[in-house]
C-alpha cells in the first residue's frame, strides 16, 4: 500500500497539474469505491467546479475544490492517479473519470478495486467533513499525529507511544498514532534507529527516542525526495519514484546489511513480513517467542522489474515485462 511518501509524490504531482483546471463533468464507473456520496449526486455536485488546491491528510489525498467541496481519494493497494488526454482505448480498470475543461481527464485506476473516493464539504476548520453537510463531523478525524509536523518532536513521539504496552513495530503502523508509515518506511526508519521492531516502547533511552524521531522523519523526508517508491502498482501522476533503489533493508533479505554486512533477515510481526539486521537490531529479551523467523529467500524485487523497451534486456526480460503489462491492464510498462 502506498505510504506517506507516496501519496505526498501523488499530491505535489497533482497540484503542479491540475490546480486551476475546471471539471466540466465527473462519473463513477464502480459506485463500491465512492464512500459517500452517491454516484448520481457525485455527477452533479463536482460538474462545474474549479480545483482550487491539493493536500494531503495521512494517507488520503484531498482535492479542494471551489464552493467548499473536497474530493478524498485513498489509493489502498494499486489505486493511481492519472492526468492524461481524454479518449484513447478503453481501461476496465478506471473506477472514476473527471473530464477537464482543457481536454485532459483524471482518471482514478485501480485493479483490485480496494480504494475509495469521497465527494465531501469542508468544514469552517478547513477539516474534509464526513459528508456533504458542512457542519458533519470531520471524515478523518481519526488519524493520527503528521510526522513531518514540525510539532512532530521527540517529546511528542513519547508522548504518543511511550506510554502503550506492545512492541514498537506494530505501534509505528497504528493509524491513530502516527499517521502514514506504513511497513516499508517503518522497517526503514527502525535500521536507521538500531532498534529491533519487537522493542518494548517502555524500555527505550531517550537517546533511543531521539535516535527514532530522527530517523522516522529522515527517511519519510528521503522518500518524498525521491518520489516514492514503485514497489508493486504505485506511481504517480508525473511519473514513478526511486526510493526502493535506496532502501535498506525493506525486501533485502538475504542482502548484506549496508552497515555492518551481517545478512538482513525476515521475520513476521503481527502478521507482517519485517526486514532487519540482526547484529545492528539486537532482538530484546523474549524476542524469539514473539517473532516467528522466515526463511531467508529473496524472491524478485520489483526494482528489478524491466520496461520491455529497457536498453540490454534480453527478449525473455522483454516478453515477461509485456507479460505483466497485459496482466495489470498497460500497454507497454510493468504495471
Amino acid at each position: 500500500m502506498p505510504e506517506l511518501p507516496e501519496v505526498e509524490t501523488v499530491v505535489r504531482d497533482l497540484a503542479r497539474l491540475v490546480v486551476g483546471a475546471r471539471i466540466l463533468r465527473g462519473a463513477i464507473h464502480r459506485e463500491r469505491n465512492l464512500s459517500t456520496p452517491d454516484a448520481a449526486t457525485f455527477a452533479t455536485a463536482i460538474a462545474g467546479r474549479r480545483i482550487v488546491g491539493a493536500r494531503r491528510r495521512a494517507k488520503w489525498i484531498i482535492l479542494d475544490l471551489d464552493r467548499g467541496l473536497a474530493l478524498l481519494i485513498h489509493l489502498r493497494m494499486t489505486g493511481q492517479v492519472l492526468v492524461l488526454r481524454a479518449g484513447g482505448a478503453p481501461d476496465p480498470y478506471v473506477r472514476a473519470t473527471l473530464e477537464l475543461a482543457d481536454g485532459r481527464e483524471i482518471r482514478f485506476r485501480d485493479v483490485r478495486a480496494f480504494g475509495r473516493l469521497a465527494l465531501v464539504a469542508v468544514r469552517e476548520d478547513g477539516a474534509p467533513a464526513a459528508s456533504l453537510d458542512p457542519h458533519d463531523r470531520p471524515l478523518l478525524e481519526g488519524h493520527g499525529a503528521e510526522p513531518l509536523d514540525p510539532a512532530f518532536d521527540t517529546a511528542a513521539l513519547r508522548r504518543l507511544l511511550g506510554a502503550r504496552r506492545g512492541r514498537l513495530k506494530p505501534l509505528l503502523l497504528d493509524q491513530r498514532l502516527i499517521a502514514g508509515i506504513g511497513n516499508i518506511y517503518a522497517d526503514e526508519a527502525l535500521w536507521r534507529a538500531r532498534l529491533h521492531p519487537l522493542s518494548s516502547p517502555a524500555r527505550l533511552s531517550p537517546a533511543q527516542w531521539r535516535a527514532l524521531r530522527t530517523a522516522i522523519v529522515r527517511v519519510l523526508g528521503d522518500a518524498v525526495a525521491s518520489r516514492g517508491a514503485s514497489i508493486d502498482d504505485y506511481t504517480a501522476p508525473d511519473g514513478d519514484g526511486s526510493m526502493q533503489e535506496h532502501l535498506n533493508v525493506y525486501q533485502r533479505t538475504g542482502e548484506p546489511c549496508p552497515r555492518c554486512g551481517t545478512a538482513i533477515r525476515r521475520i513476521v510481526v503481527g502478521g507482517r513480513g519485517t526486514h532487519l539486521c540482526p547484529r545492528c537490531q539486537p532482538a530484546p529479551r523474549g524476542a524469539g517467542r514473539t517473532a516467528r523467523a522466515v526463511s531467508v529467500r529473496r524472491g524478485p524485487r520489483w526494482a528489478d522489474r524491466l520496461h520491455p523497451d529497457a536498453a540490454g534486456a534480453t527478449a525473455a526480460e522483454r516478453a515477461a515485462a509485456r507479460r505483466r503489462a497485459a496482466r495489470g491492464g498497460g500497454s507497454g510498462a510493468a504495471a
